[in-house]
């Protein structure tokens, strides 16, 4: 109910520790809401930092009222436990917090 149909929806992949710089990310409609995401090298904002360049990621999706691909107040977000980048099996995120 926070979320409103023309809100952006960021799902990426970052390292777990060092820079928060995505390896992979995709920007999508809330309202496609809930869907099924595949994150993987084509997905690089930077060729040479890609998600085959890291062993484990961790997981995010973020709703943005303003479309902005940084993280503002108000927010809607969540992020995985730190998972291998090998993994082939699914993971599920719930979207259960407001960036502060």
């Amino acid at each position: 109910g926070k979320m409103a149909p023309d809100d952006t929806l960021f799902v990426y992949a970052r390292a777990p520790q060092g820079s928060r710089a995505p390896l992979a990310i995709q920007r999508l409609a809330a309202r496609d809401l809930p869907l099924t995401v595949t994150l993987d090298d084509s997905h690089a904002m930077v060729p040479q930092m890609n998600l085959s360049s890291a062993a484990r990621v961790v997981v995010g999706a973020r709703i943005s009222r303003s479309g902005s691909a940084q993280s503002q107040p108000g927010d809607l977000e969540t992020l995985s436990d730190p998972i291998a980048t090998s993994r082939t099996d699914a993971i599920e995120l719930v979207i259960d917090r407001i960036v502060p």
